[in-house]
């Protein structure tokens, strides 16, 4: 029993002291990282988790990702900021009001000075808000503002000395009067609840309430509570430390968090005890803390006179941090006998875990240490000059001067002989009469011997560039007597052979093979574990724990064992940004510690990981903070987060900025995307928090966005927006586009219509023109035939008038003849049957049918036009319209060819020609 509680009490101190030594991680974040002014006076969290400073230069606001500064409008220093639901209050120089982010996810400001016409005093400053009962309460040095922002009421406390600080708690709000008492406000007025020498004398910087009394923290006097009106000392640090304490927290733990005036920040237990601090020379950027604040996930920020630190309190892992350099990068660690062993590149180191001591270092270690191992109670160090033995921080012996000692093995669970490992092979030590010894070289093996395995007489022996090797050995261990080449996978950094579970493994980059009937083979239970991840270490054993097998992969450790029930071996990840540990490629090195923690060797230090199975889970919930779409050569332009937004065709590029507000500084936060509309694929992860879309085509689109910090996943969150499509596709286009083809088409039925009709009639023209050529050709040849008619007629006429005239002719001829012979009266009958003949009007009436046949209504015109002619002018004008010459016309008028002239000139005269007319022509004209 007493053994029991003696192991208990050792394990408490060893709890205490490793969480002493090892801190929280710290993140700094310096005013050029955060792009504000040095000082921060205060800090609150909204309801989505988002960070807010008061700041020199305005109101801070972190989302995870990014840092914005807000200047209030006067561009003074925000002295105070409270977050309450959607709101953000902060306090300033003549000013406070309230910051609430708009549709495009900025933060706008309303003056409550200037919206209820609030006359300040001069040179306001606003320290402190709280919220009471449904009333804002800003406090500067001289007021209290009691504002109910429902019903628009105001009311003013003014205090008779300086105000020190607004303090809730025990739903009270009390505050200081400097010089006068401690006061608490009541039914919207001041009451006064203390004005001993006490609270006149002490500036209180806060009040708690502690074991259901209330527990005063002074400035420069440390806690108190109050006993029949008197004050009484409440031990803690602060009465042996004389410490300004400027600010203090009271944690979710009910610890305590003290930020001091040049002396950091102090950690007290809940019973005021003492439980670490942090100064710039522990892992903080400034000693002189401004405010204090505990996010929802139990992390503590510190607004530091210059900067701001983050302590990652709710992180799995504490740190330790080698800030003087001296220890080196971290081979390996143990802890024997009551202390803590590391092994680095500079030697050996040790402290006593229940102090809280720095490390010491062992002297005749100098130089690169690669193992340290318990047998039989014996420490054992492999060293690069060779083994060593170590007892009470000392080094007792060195039983080996083979170089570079990789590690140590006992031989076939016989504790008095051990198998190491050398740069130059295999060596066996012995132990005899409580010593051990160094026995022999393994004869037969010249190769580098980092990892092997015994099994019986067969010695499995692992260079990651020149293969796995199988020996057999004599029974002594002296000489090897058959050594073979395993081609089991491709050569290799991170090969390894392990016993595990019973197993014999090898693993490589190309997976996990087992030992089965003399043979590797691949064991795709194992491989699949880790068939998911690009960036695999070698597989180890944890030191001091040999359940379990670990590597880092990818960000996570990755530890691999079985359940208690399932004979499976199952995969467990914690998350761990691999630079945090930065350590060398193929020597990572984990150590079970004192059965409390795991110790993770790094680059400058260690990391000390609490419990390997409880993980950290949240509630995590992502956010878009903005969403902007430009114009290709044109600034961007934020739009409507609310709502889902129509971008014109030419704003196809946007951007998206999201971010989840979880800090954590062991792993970074990662994002993970998908738009759909483009790709229904995720993105990979990464820790970028903004993605840009360029020319996007048109379309509707939905954005998702999720994001995860280790193995916590955030929920998905979407934007849904569409592209209009470009004017050629728009309705309007298409409307145009259907107008002009209907257009199109009834100009083109027009036009065929025209073309129709211009065809059907130019079919008609042409038959109209072919009936008219038929007609001409048929008048043609009516006229050919009237002319052949008329000229047949002419001839006629001709042959008519020529018989008449011959016929006269001849009968005068004769009657010429007979007057000639002049028979006398013998022959006058004769002459009269002749003169009778030649004038028959019968000749004429054939003549005038014949001339009106050829030259129809030319006597009936020449008579219309010369109503004075007579007969025989009209048979004279026949005869000229003939061109019939004087002597031609004579016979047929039966008088001489002068007469004819004679005749031609009366007729020239009845038709009152002009002397120059020629007759014939005037006739033959008509």
């Amino acid at each position: 029993m007493l053994l029991k509680k003696i192991a208990a009490f050792s394990f408490f101190l060893l709890c205490f002291v490793l969480k002493a030594q090892e801190f929280p991680p710290i993140s700094i974040i310096t005013p050029q990282e955060y792009a504000a002014e040095n000082q921060n006076w205060d800090i609150s969290q909204n309801q989505d988790n988002l960070i807010y400073l008061a700041n020199n230069g305005g109101l801070l606001e972190y989302n995870g990702a990014d840092w914005k500064l807000y200047a209030v409008p006067n561009n003074s220093i925000v002295r105070s900021v409270k977050a309450i639901g959607s709101k953000i209050f902060t306090g300033s120089f003549m000013d406070f009001g309230y910051w609430q982010k708009n549709a495009l996810g900025v933060l706008e400001y309303y003056s409550l000075k200037e919206s209820l016409n609030l006359q300040l005093l001069d040179g306001e400053q606003f320290w402190n808000i709280e919220k009471v009962d449904g009333w804002m309460i800003f406090q500067s040095l001289s007021r209290i503002y009691l504002i109910n922002l429902e019903k628009k009421e105001v009311k003013c406390i003014n205090a008779k000395g300086t105000i020190g600080k607004m303090i809730y708690v025990n739903n009270t709000l009390y505050y200081q009067e400097l010089g006068v008492g401690l006061f608490k406000i009541e039914n919207e007025k001041r009451k006064l609840v203390n004005n001993s020498n006490f609270f006149k004398e002490n500036k209180i910087i806060t009040i708690f309430k502690q074991n259901n009394q209330l527990l005063y923290l002074t400035e420069n006097n440390g806690f108190f509570t109050i006993a029949n009106n008197l004050p009484v000392k409440w031990q803690s640090i602060l009465d042996t430390e004389k410490l300004s304490i400027y600010n203090a927290i009271k944690l979710q733990d009910n610890s305590i968090v003290l930020g001091t005036i040049s002396n950091g920040v102090y950690f007290l237990n809940k019973d005021g005890s003492f439980n670490y601090k942090l100064t710039r020379q522990k892992g903080i950027s400034n000693n002189t803390v401004l405010s204090l604040f505990q996010d929802s996930y139990k992390n503590i920020w510190l607004g530091l006179d210059n900067g701001i630190n983050f302590i990652n309190n709710s992180s799995r892992f504490n740190v330790f941090t080698d800030n003087d350099g001296q220890l080196g990068t971290v081979y390996t660690s143990i802890v024997h006998n009551g202390y803590m062993y590391l092994g680095t590149n500079q030697g050996l180191f040790y402290k006593d875990v229940n102090k809280q001591t720095n490390f010491s270092f062992i002297q005749g270690t100098k130089g690169q240490v690669w193992m340290l191992k318990t047998i039989d109670n014996t420490l054992f160090c492999g060293h690069d000059k060779g083994t060593l033995i170590i007892d009470n921080n000392t080094v007792i012996k060195q039983i080996s001067n083979s170089p570079g000692t990789w590690d140590f093995k006992p031989i076939n669970k016989d504790k008095s002989l051990v198998l190491q490992g050398n740069y130059n092979g295999l060596h066996v030590l012995k132990k005899q009469n409580g010593s051990w010894e160094y026995k022999n070289r393994l004869e037969g093996l010249n190769m580098s011997s980092r990892f092997f395995e015994n099994i019986g007489n067969t010695i499995y022996v692992n260079h990651e560039l020149k293969g796995l090797y199988k020996l057999k050995v004599d029974a002594d261990y002296k000489k090897v007597l058959y050594k073979e080449y395993l081609s089991v996978s491709k050569e290799g950094s991170g090969s390894n052979i392990i016993k595990f579970n019973g197993n014999l493994l090898y693993s490589s980059s190309q997976g996990i093979f087992t030992l089965k009937n003399n043979e590797f083979v691949k064991d795709s239970m194992y491989t699949n574990l880790f068939k998911d991840y690009s960036s695999l270490t070698t597989l180890m054993k944890i030191k001091e724990d040999s359940t379990k097998l670990w590597r880092f992969a990818d960000d996570n450790i990755s530890i691999l064992n079985f359940g208690s029930i399932s004979n499976e071996p199952k995969l467990t990840n914690i998350p761990v940004a691999r630079n945090l540990v930065n350590s060398v490629a193929g020597f990572e090195n984990m150590t079970q510690v004192g059965g409390i923690g795991y110790l993770v060797g790094t680059s400058n230090g260690y990391l000390l990981l609490n419990n390997l199975n409880t993980a950290n889970t949240e509630n995590l919930n992502i956010n878009i903070n903005a969403v902007e779409v430009y114009k290709r050569d044109e600034p961007k332009i934020r739009i409507n987060l609310q709502k889902n937004s129509a971008l014109k065709n030419k704003q196809n590029n946007i951007v998206f900025y999201y971010s989840f507000p979880f800090f954590n500084t062991i792993v970074k936060n990662e994002y993970q995307y998908q738009l759909k509309g483009l790709s229904n694929k995720w993105s990979n992860w990464s820790q970028n928090t903004s993605q840009l879309f360029e020319n996007l085509p048109y379309g509707e689109y939905t954005f998702n966005v999720r994001g995860k910090s280790g193995n916590n996943i955030t929920n998905t969150v979407s934007y849904t927006f569409t592209i209009d499509r470009p004017f050629y596709l728009s309705n309007l286009a298409i409307a145009i586009y259907i107008f002009a083809c209907v257009l199109l088409f009834k100009l083109i039925d027009v036009y065929y219509k025209n073309k129709q009709k211009r065809a059907l009639l130019k079919t008609q023209q042409k038959l109209s023109r072919k009936e008219l050529e038929n007609k001409q050709q048929l008048t043609q040849l009516n006229n050919e035939k009237l002319k052949l008619d008329i000229e047949n007629k002419n001839r006629e006429l001709a042959i008519s008038t020529m018989s008449i005239i011959r016929k006269n002719e001849f009968l005068n001829t004769i009657k010429k003849e007979l007057i000639k012979a002049n028979l006398g009266n013998k022959v006058s009958s004769v002459i009269k049957i002749i003169d009778k003949n030649i004038n028959n009007t019968d000749d004429w009436k054939l003549f005038q049918e014949a001339f009106n046949n050829a030259d129809k209504d030319f006597l009936n015109k020449i008579k219309a036009k010369h109503s004075a002619l007579t007969p025989n002018d009209l048979k004279l004008c026949a005869y000229l319209r003939l061109n019939l010459s004087s002597k031609e016309i004579a016979p047929l008028l039966n008088i001489s060819p002068r007469s004819v002239e004679v005749k031609r000139y009366r007729l020239r005269k009845k038709m009152n020609l002009p002397h120059e007319t020629s007759l014939t022509s005037y006739i033959l004209e008509l």
